[in-house]
């Protein structure tokens, strides 16, 4: 470690914030605009880059404000620069434990403890693997879980994408502008109404699409190669049988769940893993709150608008819980 990083250690970690914001995705960074809109001091962590899931999401059309649709990446690098220029500080750093302290709250991180007064959860959720032989050595291989990361690489190629919400469609579609074909596999029926979760503008899109194909009421149950992916093993769900799909890469998008392993016991959590709130975004803890995805129940409705609300919610009644006396903390 060289001595500057040394030194900013030392300083996050003798400093007590009046909130800390674990998570920079829609509800952190909103949180974070809010909370020195308040006048807050504002730590936010984030282990990843600043973005959340919205760093792969090629384009936004429903955010408000922006007529025309804007890349997801474009869209969470301007909260970014927004949080910035209001004075919020952004740390590089993984938050690994959570814990009562003096009245306010320690988090134990890869930069090392950090105090705090108030605490905000938005660390949203982390893509579920895919659950077939061979997706775990394949991951990297031709296996991946972020079209807007890794579909540069399969240009011309022959791809399949696993899931049926709006995330698939929407990488989907973006593989159809450099793939030569992309599949999708549906684990549900032609004819069941629900078998397409994704809304019905990105349905139709899909569906119009001469380069997407659908296999309908399917799964994958290996996926094969030598070194790199070059087929699939699809069943069937209503006969058993099995077919073999030549393939150059699968892309898998079929749910997330929270990240909250660290916080079981700290807060009380769904049988799920996502954090129970009351509607103003208090968590079971007092000075703690959560915001976005991770919570229950904005985990069923994962929209980048819905998030940012949350974040905004939470910063103010955490502002509310400091001025009426809650998380004194005896370290200046």
């Amino acid at each position: 470690m060289n001595p500057l990083e040394s030194r900013l250690e030392d300083e996050v970690d003798e400093k007590v914030w009046d909130v800390v914001i674990v998570g920079a995705g829609p509800a952190g960074l909103s949180a974070g605009i809010y909370a020195r809109r308040a006048g807050l001091s504002c730590l936010i962590l984030e282990r990843a880059v600043p973005g959340g899931q919205l760093l792969e999401t090629d384009l936004v059309e429903n955010f408000p404000g922006f007529p025309e649709p804007i890349p997801g990446p474009e869209l969470m690098d301007r909260m970014k620069r927004q949080v910035e220029r209001l004075g919020a500080e952004i740390k590089s750093c993984e938050a690994k434990s959570l814990a009562r302290d003096e009245g306010g709250w320690v988090l134990g991180t890869s930069m090392g403890e950090i105090h705090a007064r108030t605490v905000i959860l938005a660390v949203g959720a982390r893509h579920k693997e895919l659950p077939a032989k061979g997706a775990k050595e394949f991951t990297g291989r031709g296996l991946s879980y972020c079209a807007t990361c890794d579909g540069y690489f399969f240009q011309g190629k022959r791809v399949l994408m696993v899931g049926a919400g709006d995330s698939a469609l929407i990488e989907a579609l973006f593989l159809a502008k450099l793939c030569e074909k992309v599949f999708i596999a549906v684990r549900h029926p032609k004819e069941d109404p629900k078998a397409i979760r994704a809304v019905a503008a990105l349905r139709e899109r899909a569906f119009q699409n001469p380069k997407i194909e659908f296999l309908w009421n399917v799964v994958v149950e290996e996926i094969r190669g030598e070194g790199r992916v070059s087929s699939v093993v699809l069943r069937d769900l209503s006969t058993g049988q099995l077919r073999e799909l030549p393939i150059d890469g699968v892309f898998v998008k079929i749910g997330y769940r929270p990240a909250t392993d660290w916080l079981n016991g700290v807060v009380e959590l769904t049988q799920a893993g996502y954090i129970r709130t009351d509607p103003w975004m208090h968590t079971s803890a007092p000075g703690v709150f959560a915001a976005g995805d991770v919570r229950e129940p904005t985990g069923r409705y994962a929209q980048a608008v819905v998030a940012a609300a949350e974040g905004a919610i939470a910063a103010l009644e955490a502002e509310r819980y400091i001025s009426e006396g809650g998380g004194a903390h005896g370290k200046r």
